[in-house]
């Protein structure tokens, strides 16, 4: 980086440089505390303006808008016509076919009883699909809930030796979560989703589909006995020391099945116009396994088998809420922990098929759809239900066009519990195992991981630290480390924020990071930084600190090379969107510090909220209005006017009030 063939353009008496105005920098007129803090509110919580349709609207059009708001089905039902019905019914009986499976085999995964996840499809997505925005959402109950669930109340009550009471506490976590998911839609609150890092699901998601399927060895294996811990050494270590209860039998079936539906997905996916082969393999191979049971009387040779389902319709569960339990605080807890995780999927589900076909889904009408149907859900013998992605994507794929795909789901799980119970009573484990082993190995996204390492390697240290959390601790130890990770770096972010030496770019009043653009030149007697972060408590004396270093290395680099001493120092402000009080007394410290040194402190394109405060706190006033400029290059053009008209040291004042008429 150079400085011969930087030009200055020459200053006019009047201020003016080649045509070039020097603006002053304005004071934003000031503005009630109240007010200010009212819009800090709207654009925090609503930032989508939903009352803005409210407006000028007659009190009838605001109550239908309303009704409208929260069951979106008011204002598409009027549009939905036979056409859209065909789409949705071949999509909702496609769903259908993978739902029942998929709930029988997660529920087992959630130590709850199989009809559980027969319930839990049918009564939620009728709720959501009068209440949800999304058109390609399918409801339904998730393998990282369900173990979730599993694991969290798992450590109180052993589900073996007190199936009732497990029971109820499940019913109790997923009112809860219902009532958590309601609240952060009902006020707002959805940016606390966000917490959840892209990094973080990728490395969680991964890690708990990797111990659901370390977990369904002992369906595979035909194991009687099994540890209920979720980390990979206690289950490798429960399956090598029973090496002598394994099942022949059982384990060829289960990899048979396995490579079946490995199989189908493989083909749907070299030809995505037949995803319907890839759907309905999960419950061919729950006939095909039923069948196969029943002809050769495999159950006596160690084959395990659902054994009887109850038929009916969800049979209300209101009572069985365990308020007053002693485990009231487990229940609670594991409602808040799997209420976010499934918020977090199924929004992330929604918002990725709505990009597909180019609508918008609301994330907080989301939360609240999805809280009420885990609220009515909990009282109808349902668990924790969100938006799975293969569901989903089957759902999408199929062609879908609303959410009465959903209904049509429900209605085929309805007729399944009402006629076709007693057909799963010899569906062998085993095969319910070979399927929740093929949908989680989807779930290890291993090339997102890659593309972490390549872009950003502090996500991919999130994204393994969630991973290996999970797989080697519990649940609750890599949700804790992935988050916790997620929250440092964004407490770098603030606390450490960069700062660059900006260099001009030749023939221009353009000014670029140096390193970025290494043909840039220096400005002589000038050091510019750029601050990239608003400036609060917890960086201001980092940036005290870091803006001296970059004054003290200019001046040694100055000093060996012989050029002209270091005058001035250009702060700009662009990013710096606000400020606190301990920030302006950082800059009155940085001014102070820098008068000793006998230089000049210049800011500038500092924004409204700075200059506000600033002018509140009377640096301006002590800083000089005349060295506060709207661009790096004016200011860069009032540093050159002072460093050529008044090379004496006593006359500076005079040339700065001279600047300051001009200006």
């Amino acid at each position: 980086m150079g400085n011969a063939d930087y030009e200055y353009p020459s200053m006019m008496n009047n201020g003016e440089s080649n045509g070039i105005g020097i603006h002053r920098v304005e004071i934003p007129p000031p503005q009630p505390f109240f007010k200010s803090l009212k819009n800090t509110v709207k654009e925090t919580l609503f930032p989508d303006d939903p009352l803005r349709r409210f407006k000028n609207q007659t009190a009838l059009r605001k109550f239908i808008l309303g009704v409208q708001y929260f069951f979106p089905i008011f204002e598409w039902g009027s549009r939905y016509n036979f056409g859209f019905f065909k789409s949705d019914l071949i999509a909702g009986i496609t769903i259908a076919s993978l739902a029942i499976p998929q709930g029988i085999s997660y529920a087992k995964l959630g130590n709850l009883p199989p009809i559980l996840g027969l319930y839990s499809s049918f009564v939620p997505p009728l709720v959501y699909a009068l209440m949800g925005s999304s058109r390609d959402l399918a409801v339904g109950t998730v393998a990282v809930g369900s173990l979730l669930m599993a694991s969290m109340l798992g450590n109180e009550v052993n589900a073996s030796e007190n199936p009732t009471l497990y029971l109820h506490l499940a019913f109790t976590a997923t009112f809860f979560a219902g009532l958590f998911e309601v609240a952060l839609g009902f006020f707002r609150l959805g940016f606390i989703v966000d917490f959840l890092s892209h990094a973080t699901i990728v490395g969680f998601m991964g890690g708990a589909a990797t111990v659901v399927i370390l977990q369904q060895l002992k369906g595979i294996l035909g194991l009687e006995h099994f540890t209920h811990a979720t980390d990979v050494v206690s289950v490798l270590r429960s399956v090598f020391t029973q090496t002598h209860q394994w099942r022949w039998e059982s384990a060829v079936l289960g990899f048979c099945f396995l490579f079946y539906l490995m199989l189908a997905k493989f083909f749907s996916q070299k030809r995505p116009k037949l995803f319907w082969i890839s759907a309905m393999a999960p419950l061919t191979s729950v006939i095909l396994g039923t069948i196969l049971v029943y002809i050769t009387h495999a159950e006596k040779h160690g084959v395990e088998v659902i054994g009887e389902l109850k038929k009916g319709l969800n049979p209300p569960s209101i009572m069985d809420l365990s308020f007053g339990s002693k485990y009231m605080t487990t229940a609670i807890k594991t409602g808040i922990v799997t209420g976010v995780i499934s918020l977090a999927e199924g929004i992330a589900v929604g918002r990725s098929f709505a990009m597909f076909k180019n609508y918008h889904i609301d994330g907080n009408k989301e939360m609240i759809a999805f809280g009420m149907m885990n609220i009515v859900g909990s009282c109808t013998s349902c668990y924790l239900t969100t938006g799975p992605f293969s569901r989903s994507a089957v759902n999408f794929n199929a062609g879908c066009k609303t959410a009465v795909s959903n209904v049509v789901m429900a209605l085929a799980v309805m007729v399944t519990l009402l006629l076709l119970t007693p057909l799963f009573h010899f569906t062998p484990l085993v095969v319910l195992s070979s399927i929740i082993i093929a949908a989680m190995l989807g779930l290890i996204d291993y090339n997102a991981a890659i593309h972490l390492w390549h872009v950003d390697k502090f996500d991919f240290l999130v994204c393994i630290s969630a991973y290996i959390g999970v797989v080697f601790g519990n649940i609750e130890i890599g949700l804790v480390m992935a988050v916790g990770l997620s929250l440092l770096r964004v407490l770098l972010f603030v606390a450490r924020p960069r700062t660059l030496v900006l260099g001009n770019i030749p023939d221009s009043m353009i000014y670029r990071n140096v390193e970025q653009y290494p043909n840039t030149n220096n400005v002589p007697g000038v050091l510019i930084l750029d601050i990239g972060a608003p400036i609060y408590f917890t960086n201001s004396s980092y940036l005290r600190e870091r803006i001296s270093r970059w004054i003290d290395d200019e001046e040694e680099k100055l000093k060996s090379s012989g050029e002209t001493t270091l005058k001035y120092v250009i702060l700009d402000m662009g990013a710096v969107g606000n400020i606190d009080t301990s920030g302006i007394s950082m800059f009155e410290e940085v001014k102070k510090n820098l008068d000793r040194r006998d230089l000049k402190l210049v800011l500038a394109n500092p924004g409204a909220e700075v200059m506000k405060k600033l002018n509140k706190a009377k640096f301006i006033e002590t800083l000089g209005h005349e060295w506060m400029f709207l661009t790096v290059g004016e200011a860069v053009e009032a540093c050159n006017f002072m460093l050529h008209s008044c090379k004496p040291k006593s006359s500076e004042d005079d040339a700065s009030q001279k600047w300051s008429n001009n200006v």
